[in-house]
């Protein structure tokens, strides 16, 4: 016995036993999709559909290549060739891919660093080669975000934060372009120790309208919004295109200066000054004319130069609307508006670094990609359906945050249990060893698997 074991390590029995159960669950669904062609083959319209001969079926799936021969017929109606195991199956066979592994190639190359590293993750996951860099960024390019039906509002205000994202062209000479962001949720609402956001979604401005028209177009779309009844606290950083809100929705809009870009400048200017603590408990304390106050007296105190330049801009900056300052909830409690639960603002920087760890880092890209990746990106996030080449893409649960579906009929499961054990018989060497060994003992019980 000891010699036996001395000859296999656990990374080695892992190996074994997943590429065995690889092998022998890719025989499974082969002779599964053949049972079930011949069954289309018995139950169709004989009188529309004429059996013309067999072809082969040879895609890749989660199990490794699956491989058979389905039967092909010419549709007398039509005059089109068809198989009717894709069309019940809702698949395309001619792809080369099951849907699975195609989903799976998509939302990791939207969720993970690039195309190429969702390429070679998947070849680590399943052992083996199953698709390129190019043809995930072909699948991607070939979905469609379905839109959803609007979302009714369970309260008379909106929350908005906006951000813009630098991304490089691939073009030589062409300049980039700022992808203008706003994430939109409905307040806030306990999720244990944490305040998860309620029916949040994005926002991405790709068409020709000004940002703020598009938006407001895309919220009477989007929600059951009225500009006339409903009310936006807008959170964002002085960026002309951003204050402009002011002006567009006037007295149905409170902009809300981000408090996370104030924060930060003001620690690099005063980081090391007296009038630190003084400066931030009255940014803390949304104290507007107290913090503008204390920036103005620690003019020509600091000692260096371009500290002294940043904290003019500063001010330049905030003087522009010093009732950004404020708490946003105040003013919402003047026009009689209960804020019971309203958190402060200022989840835009997270947002936005979601984003930017997928689209910079030094990448380029072309309009045509960076729109449909952008599109995909924002689907997954907000769970909406995205229509693929193989039909409408399937989240992992932990993405979708849903409740797991429903189990298949008991009598399928079984009957693929009872598959696999025959097909795993004979496909793990050491199963063929000598009766009573440990390791043979062990491996016969995957037999049931």
């Amino acid at each position: 016995m000891k010699d036996i074991i001395s000859t296999l390590t656990m990374k080695e029995l892992e190996q074994i036993t997943y590429r065995a159960l690889q092998e022998s669950f890719s025989q499974v669904m082969a002779e599964t999709l053949r049972e079930l062609d011949e069954a289309i083959a018995s139950g169709r319209d004989k009188k529309r559909f004429y059996l013309k001969d067999k072809r082969t079926l040879k895609f890749e799936s989660v199990f490794g290549q699956v491989e058979l021969k389905r039967n092909y017929y010419q549709d007398k109606e039509t005059g089109k060739y068809v198989y009717l195991l894709d069309q019940y199956l809702a698949f395309d066979g001619t792809k080369g891919m099951s849907p699975v592994v195609q989903d799976l190639a998509i939302e990791l190359a939207v969720t993970g660093v690039s195309y190429r590293q969702a390429g070679k993750a998947m070849e680590k996951l399943l052992g083996y080669p199953v698709i390129s860099h190019e043809g995930i960024r072909q699948q991607l390019l070939n979905t469609e975000v379905i839109p959803e039906e609007s979302v009714p509002l369970e309260q008379e205000v909106l929350f908005v934060e906006v951000d813009g994202l630098y991304t490089k062209s691939q073009k030589k000479g062409r300049k980039g372009r700022e992808v203008k962001i706003a994430s939109i949720h409905q307040g806030w609402e306990r999720n244990g120790k944490r305040a998860k956001l309620v029916e949040k979604r994005h926002f991405i401005h790709e068409g020709n309208l000004p940002f703020w028209e598009e938006f407001e177009q895309y919220l009477m779309t989007t929600y059951h919004y009225e500009p006339t009844k409903h009310h936006l606290v807008i959170n964002g950083d002085g960026a002309k295109w951003i204050t402009s809100c002011r002006d567009y929705f006037r007295h149905n809009a409170i902009f809300v200066i981000d408090r996370f870009h104030v924060a930060r400048d003001v620690q690099r200017i005063f980081r090391e000054h007296p009038r630190y603590r003084s400066v931030r408990k009255k940014l803390a304390a949304y104290d507007s004319e107290g913090f503008m106050a204390e920036l103005n007296s620690a003019v020509g105190t600091l000692e260096n130069e371009k500290k002294e330049e940043r904290l003019e801009e500063l001010i330049a900056q905030l003087s522009q609307y010093p009732e950004a300052l404020g708490d946003y909830r105040k003013k919402l409690e003047k026009k009689g508006i209960d804020t019971t639960g309203f958190r402060p603002m200022g989840s835009a920087e997270g947002t936005m670094s979601v984003f930017a760890r997928r689209l910079k880092n030094g990448r380029s890209w072309s309009k045509e990609g960076l729109d449909k990746f952008i599109d995909v990106m924002v689907a997954l996030k907000d769970n909406l359906e995205i229509k693929t080449l193989h039909g409408i893409l399937e989240q992992t649960q932990e993405l979708k945050q849903e409740p797991k579906a429903e189990k298949p009929p008991k009598h399928f499961v079984e009957k693929l249990k009872d598959s696999s054990a025959e097909a795993t018989r004979n496909n793990l060497g050491y199963l063929k060893q000598a009766i009573g060994k440990p390791i043979t003992a062990a491996l016969k019980g995957l037999r049931g698997i």
